[in-house]
């Protein structure tokens, strides 16, 4: 697990990834950052914060493929959400959620 001296900084990602207004997006988001997030370094938190500036909807179309992730954004951090995101719908639906 990474030591982040600004734990403040993943608690404001923590609480905007949950709170996107597009609930799917949460639903991917939020468990990223509660589970991924403390073991990511500072320049990967700084790609999450990144990606949060861009539309809910745009952010979700990324995860899920149907739009491709432009160059500005990091193609390394949207794989490892869309790699969080394959696993926990799987886990979701093993155990009845789907």
């Amino acid at each position: 697990m990474t030591d982040h001296p600004d734990t403040s900084k993943l608690d404001r990602l923590r609480f905007r990834a949950w709170r996107r207004g597009f609930r799917e997006a949460d639903l991917v988001l939020g468990p990223f950052v509660d589970r991924v997030g403390p073991t990511l370094d500072d320049a990967e938190l700084d790609a999450f914060q990144a990606l949060l500036e861009a539309e809910d909807h745009q952010i979700y179309a990324w995860i899920i493929g149907e739009a491709p992730l432009p160059a500005e954004y990091d193609a390394a951090m949207m794989a490892k959400i869309q790699a969080f995101m394959r696993a926990h719908v799987a886990a979701a639906v093993a155990e009845g959620a789907g």
